[in-house]
């Protein structure tokens, strides 16, 4: 193979993957994670608000040391699913499938205070919160061109059937709102990963 030949072809397999890498190192991504990353920070200030308008069950506090194995079995009885699992991206979990998982934890505690908001007042703000994340992460992943969807969520809570008991409600409400701030941890976790992931990089992560 002549020289230039091999030479013109280098130079597209390197534009091909600069273009392929591009949207995820551009300007307007990182913007669009620290926006993201804001909210998210605004909800983890507004769920201790959210916890005291509606758990008044004593002994029921976001301290980790009050959630016994008791209340994680009934987090089993209760139906209440289990969040999305969030890693650093990789080759083996990518940031489409990272950005897919925000977005189907985002929509799937959407729908718990949604829910729970039939018994309950003092989840308002969470929900405008949730609502305005899920455009936020949608935004990030237009303008990082990523592909993924998040699945749907509603066919998991079959849960009207147990609001029926005030105890119950409680610890719906009180089990949600924990793990709703373990995943905004998770989160930012992810999003500072987003920040500084590269594609070249992958493999040895």
């Amino acid at each position: 193979m002549h020289t230039p030949t091999v030479a013109a072809l280098l130079h597209c397999f390197l534009f091909a993957a600069l273009v392929q890498s591009a949207p995820i190192t551009s300007p307007a991504f990182s913007e669009a994670v620290k926006q993201t990353k804001t909210l998210v920070e605004k909800i983890l200030d507004d769920i201790p608000i959210a916890h005291t308008a509606t758990v008044n069950t004593q002994g029921f506090t976001l301290d980790a040391s009050s959630h016994t194995t008791n209340l994680q079995l009934m987090v089993t009885s209760l139906g209440i699913p289990a969040t999305p699992v969030l890693k650093p991206p990789s080759q083996h979990f990518t940031p489409d499938m990272c950005v897919a998982r925000m977005l189907a934890g985002t929509q799937l505690y959407q729908n718990l205070l949604e829910v729970l908001s039939s018994n309950l007042s003092g989840l308002e703000t969470l929900q405008a919160d949730l609502r305005d994340l899920l455009t936020h992460i949608a935004k990030m992943k237009k303008v990082a061109q990523l592909g993924g969807d998040a699945s749907d969520q509603n066919h998991s809570l079959d849960l009207a059937s147990h609001l029926q008991e005030a105890y119950k409600v409680q610890v719906m409400v009180h089990m949600t709102l924990v793990q709703l701030r373990s995943f905004c941890h998770d989160l930012i976790r992810s999003l500072r990963a987003l920040a500084t992931y590269r594609p070249d990089t992958a493999g040895a992560q």
